[in-house]
């Protein structure tokens, strides 16, 4: 069995797909492990603040079948695959880690480089996962959020119930 863990994040209907995305999760992989949701601004465009957060499950799944199924879960909750890589998003899910699997393909990476790059996805991890070790460079989540570029963390929590 293997550990994944799945980034989560919306500026469309931000609740109502937040909760949509985890509940159908949860029917296919339930128990959920699950951060607290963060709010922040929205990056590499203007738009509505984002409200991401991430989830941990085991699965017997591969990456593949798992990426197949967000997929299916996005467009379930309106989201076209046509758009620019930084624009609005209903429902956007990531596959960020499947145990200590490293693959750089076209299609699929892993670990997802986002990890190392942006707030809303590190502290989130770290929070639900803080202990567990990047399977690159070795440093744990907790540090690695801990050394994050303090001006890159304009994350704030949101009292949204899972």
């Amino acid at each position: 069995m293997a550990r994944a863990y799945i980034s989560i994040g919306s500026n469309i209907n931000r609740e109502i797909n937040i909760r949509t995305g985890v509940n159908i999760l949860r029917q296919y992989y339930d128990p959920l492990t699950i951060s607290r949701v963060f709010e922040g601004e929205s990056v590499g465009f203007q738009g509505e603040n984002f409200y991401n957060l991430v989830v941990g499950f085991d699965t017997n799944e591969s990456a593949q079948a798992i990426i197949h199924g967000l997929h299916k879960i996005e467009q379930m909750c309106g989201r076209t695959r046509n758009t620019l890589r930084f624009s609005s998003r209903s429902l956007d899910l990531d596959l960020l880690l499947y145990d200590n699997v490293v693959i750089d393909q076209l299609g699929l990476q892993l670990p997802r480089a986002d990890i190392l790059n942006y707030a809303f996805v590190l502290q989130p991890l770290a929070e639900i996962a803080p202990h567990l070790h990047h399977p690159i460079i070795g440093q744990s989540y907790a540090d690695l959020w801990a050394a994050f570029n303090p001006s890159s963390k304009c994350l704030w929590p949101v009292d949204l119930q899972l």
